[in-house]
């Protein structure tokens, strides 16, 4: 006899096998299935929908809310400020000679001359104020502190024509 016959006549191992592995596998699906089904899903929390955050190359208002997003980031991290951060975007969005009024006015005031202030905002908007002479000014309203005890400045930002910060003041240029 060869071992080709002898398949042959075991026909219903085969399908033992066959039954035994198929039932295993279900076994361990069904298992999985009924452990996964017996965990709680995390409770959903009630959240406004989600904001989005737009903004375009060239634009003003763009350019000071990057500016000031990321220089709020560098001087806000309480645990790990960023000073180097905070420098270079200063370096980057500052024209030299406003870099050096501001620097001025930081010495004079004993404050943040970005922020006019001594602490670093927990909300802050930027709003468009539109063209002045060859430049554009932008409003950055800081919100300080939270509840009742929130306060909030605004400062009005003035861009050249090539988008770097000229000025900061707390009065329009209008």
């Amino acid at each position: 006899m060869t071992t080709h016959s002898s398949r042959r006549n075991r026909p219903g191992r085969r399908a033992a096998v066959a039954t035994a592995l198929a039932l295993a596998v279900g076994l361990g699906v069904s298992t999985q299935v009924s452990a996964q089904a017996s965990v709680p899903a995390p409770a959903r929390t009630a959240t406004a929908a989600p904001q989005p955050v737009t903004g375009a190359q060239g634009q003003p208002l763009t350019r000071v809310a990057d500016f000031y997003g990321a220089y709020i980031d560098a001087k806000g991290d309480y645990a790990d400020p960023d000073a180097t951060l905070a420098k270079a975007l200063r370096a980057h969005y500052l024209t030299p000679d406003f870099a050096t009024r501001l620097a001025a006015w930081e010495n004079t005031n004993g404050a943040d001359g970005v922020l006019r202030a001594q602490n670093v905002p927990t909300r802050w908007t930027v709003t468009d104020n539109g063209a002045v002479g060859m430049g554009h000014e932008v409003v950055v309203t800081l919100t300080f502190g939270s509840g009742t005890t929130a306060h909030t400045t605004k400062l009005f930002v003035l861009l050249e024509r090539y988008n770097r910060v000229v000025d900061i003041q707390t009065t329009s240029s209008r």
